[in-house]
């Protein structure tokens, strides 16, 4: 229903209190997205403690020991990191803080508390209602599975998923890029390229 910060620290929620959009917004801009609104997650853990419940989200914000980024190999005298393959996004953690000892409750209760940003309707309305918001060429394009120009962020999750590489470059004339990658060569690889948060071009090689 709401992007999910990816801080390690969790996002806290006082329960009974609207959500504060300002300090989620500053969390986002400080740690990044870990889930995008309309994105499919799995509720990987629950903690209860004496005024909170710790729910982790894709996994958690914490970064997972990776075997491949503390290897190297050595051929012919020079020494080269393991290829790492696709980054994987960290999960995320949120925080209900009753401000008091966690009372009696049902499961229907927690889902209740976590409806600012989780929806647990099989329907998964929130993301058909929010495509069917869209002009139609960026509707259609999402129901293909088809990046285009002029989509946003979500729309490319939405319509491709999560890339398998991000690459950040500057152009001589300063204008700053990010491609996103989907497929690794030789294979069918497509590059989503933004500016900002729009798509400026899109390139498909097979």
């Amino acid at each position: 229903m709401s992007p999910i910060p990816a801080g390690r620290k969790g996002f806290r929620i006082p329960v009974g209190q609207k959500l504060d959009d300002k300090e989620l917004r500053n969390a986002l801009r400080h740690d990044g997205a870990a889930v995008n609104a309309g994105e499919t997650v799995q509720v990987t853990n629950i903690e209860f403690r004496a005024k909170e419940i710790v729910v982790q989200v894709n996994g958690g914000g914490k970064r997972h020991f990776n075997l491949r980024e503390h290897v190297q190999i050595s051929a012919g005298g020079s020494d080269s990191p393991l290829p790492s393959g696709p980054q994987q996004r960290p999960g995320g953690t949120l925080i209900l803080d009753y401000g008091k000892p966690v009372p009696d409750m049902s499961a229907d209760d927690v889902m209740t508390a976590l409806q600012a940003f989780l929806s647990f309707s099989k329907e998964q309305s929130a993301a058909v209602n929010w495509v069917d918001t869209l002009p139609a060429q960026f509707k259609d394009a999402i129901r293909d599975q088809r990046a285009i120009a002029g989509m946003d962020h979500e729309m490319v999750l939405a319509a491709l998923g999560r890339p398998d590489h991000k690459v950040r470059e500057r152009d001589p004339d300063g204008t700053e890029t990010e491609d996103w990658i989907y497929g690794n060569p030789p294979a069918r690889t497509t590059f989503v390229t933004f500016t900002g948060d729009k798509v400026i071009r899109v390139k498909e090689f097979d």
